[in-house]
């Protein structure tokens, strides 16, 4: 019997899940290969090397009345949002700015714009904190790392992919039937898992709290979990809220492996293993930085496609299979 093998992707617009499903494969192939591991390679596109599911929920944070493809729904708790969001960006700035290498005219960049979601003397004025969010933002996407085709081409964009952090952690958003947006999500995660075989995970960005919650509640074996471009490591904006605490590997995850880019400005404190606390059976994240090439490094495809990332996964991709 294959193993499972499950995908959980991060913030983003509309989605098609089979394309997508193809694309994280493909990177995964490209990455294995330099791994050394080209035997694997039709297993893992041609699909017997493992059952592979994309565990899409995207379409969550949208309604079908909304105006334009893919407009976000109206939400109360805007502003709670925004307040998010705005901390999520101070503490990636921050972390950013920490850095020794960090070129100078990129740090003044950073400086300004956080000047702007911070102004001198607390001050609000109106439209606040989204304003300042907006702001901020815009001078963020005059640098490279984030500024490109495929990446956060607007202020306004970008707002509200980050908003869905926000939103799923904020626990609002019932249903008809009262169930909130976060458990909702949860919900299409564990359907993708497999409750008797064993299951490898890899989450990218928001999906990494979405995966670390589900897999908290999830019974069956998870012999490696691969996070990427995580934002777990937020001290304030993101960690307190993350449920249980205090945040700890899964009882289920037998080995973990994190990875992080160092123009990746979602990983804000990426090495995880300083904050979670490991399992009963000692597992906790293991770190490691990895440098894309290009200017825009947060998509999971730019992570998969590492051969320090496909490599520890077609390994255990094969040893759960027996072969």
């Amino acid at each position: 019997m294959k193993p499972r093998l499950v995908f959980v992707h991060g913030i983003g617009g509309p989605r098609d899940a089979t394309a997508e499903l193809r694309e994280w494969l493909e990177a995964v192939a490209h990455g294995a290969r330099a791994a050394g591991h080209s035997r694997s390679l039709s297993g893992l596109t041609g699909g017997w090397a493992a059952d592979a599911r994309f565990a899409y929920y995207g379409d969550l944070f949208h309604t079908a009345g909304a105006q334009g493809a893919g407009a976000a729904a109206p939400v109360a708790g805007a502003r709670d949002d925004e307040e998010l969001v705005a901390g999520l960006l101070v503490e990636a700035i921050d972390e950013r700015l920490a850095d020794p290498a960090l070129d100078e005219g990129e740090a003044r960049v950073l400086r300004h714009a956080r000047a702007q979601l911070v102004p001198p003397g607390g001050a609000q004025g109106v439209g606040a904190p989204g304003r300042h969010v907006a702001n901020a933002l815009t001078t963020l996407l005059s640098l490279p790392g984030l500024r490109s085709v495929g990446g956060w081409l607007s202020a306004r964009v970008t707002a509200g992919m980050l908003g869905q952090v926000a939103r799923y952690l904020n626990r609002a958003e019932p249903c008809g039937a009262g169930v909130p947006l976060d458990a909702r999500i949860r919900g299409r995660v564990a359907g993708c898992l497999d409750g008797d075989g064993p299951t490898v995970v890899v989450a990218h960005s928001l999906g990494t709290v979405v995966a670390l919650e589900t897999l908290h509640a999830h019974r069956g074996e998870v012999p490696l979990l691969i996070t990427l471009g995580s934002p777990l490591g937020t001290r304030t904006a993101v960690l307190p809220r993350v449920r249980p605490q205090p945040v700890s590997a899964p009882a289920c995850v037998g080995r973990w492996l994190n990875f992080w880019d160092r123009d990746d400005l979602v990983a804000a404190r990426p090495r995880l293993e300083e904050f979670v606390r490991p399992n009963a059976s000692s597992v906790r994240p293991v770190s490691s930085r990895v440098d894309s090439d290009g200017a825009w490094v947060h998509p999971a495809a730019k992570y998969l496609a590492q051969a320090a990332v496909a490599g520890p996964l077609v390994e255990a991709l094969t040893a759960a299979s027996g072969s």
